[in-house]
């Protein structure tokens, strides 16, 4: 997802202007932003990607964790798991979605959310080589909080019963709705309440496991989690 300073046909720069007709914003096209930077910022923001393949059952959505580099989101789970299979090689469509806020209009009609979204479409692909295939398993793990380098390391074992796919970054679109509600213009002087409500997500302390021996504190990245956040805007 580098920077690109050209223009499309219609003189805008191109960073403002969607990869391709599939992730064109048409519904709210106002709200469409196709810069790399503002994509990158929802996927850093949220913790959790639905994921829509293709199966020889029918189509599923299956939510999975995810981690990122400037090219590439990843994607992972067990090597028995059919929709990660099914994946492999096939085009399919990522989506992540910060929700921030509820918003009321004057009439339900006008009710909204404010929200921050990603859209991903491409071919998925299977990462087979050994050191990448390590490497974006610490981006998933890392992706919250960076821990992976201070739990057990994760054994040849592990490695393997754990399969990853990526999807390139290049066909990416974020929808971002903000504000409050878009009232028919005779009902703002009226008597009913228009507006937003603030959704606020933290993390909690941490809990330990009944197993645990006393005197094992956690490590300092989960530790830092409480009272913070979650969708932090820019968390990378």
């Amino acid at each position: 997802m580098a920077e690109d300073t050209t223009t499309t046909d219609q003189g805008l720069p191109a960073e403002a202007a969607p990869a391709s007709d599939r992730v064109l914003l048409r519904r709210g096209a106002h709200l469409g932003r196709y810069a790399a930077a503002d994509v990158a910022a929802v996927l850093d923001a949220g913790v959790i990607a639905h994921v829509g393949v293709s199966t020889p059952a029918g189509p599923v959505v299956i939510p999975m964790a995810y981690g990122r580099d400037d090219e590439r989101i990843y994607l992972h789970g067990s090597v028995a798991n059919a929709a990660l299979r099914a994946a492999d090689g096939q085009d399919v469509c990522v989506t992540v979605t910060v929700v921030d806020g509820l918003i009321f209009g004057r009439s339900a009609f006008h009710n909204s959310m404010q929200y921050r979204s990603v859209i991903i479409r491409g071919q998925a692909e299977r990462v087979r080589d050994s050191a990448a295939h390590v490497r974006a398993l610490q981006l998933v793990s890392n992706h919250v909080t960076a821990n992976w380098h201070t739990a057990r390391p994760a054994t040849d074992a592990e490695v393997r019963q754990t399969m990853v796919i990526s999807v390139p970054l290049d066909e990416a679109s974020a929808k971002v709705r903000e504000g409050g509600p878009i009232d028919e213009p005779g009902d703002v002087d009226g008597p009913f309440w228009g507006g937003s409500v603030p959704i606020s997500t933290t993390f909690g302390q941490p809990v330990g496991s009944p197993d645990l021996p006393a005197g094992v504190a956690p490590r300092a990245a989960i530790e830092g989690l409480a009272g913070r956040p979650v969708h932090v805007p820019g968390r990378r």
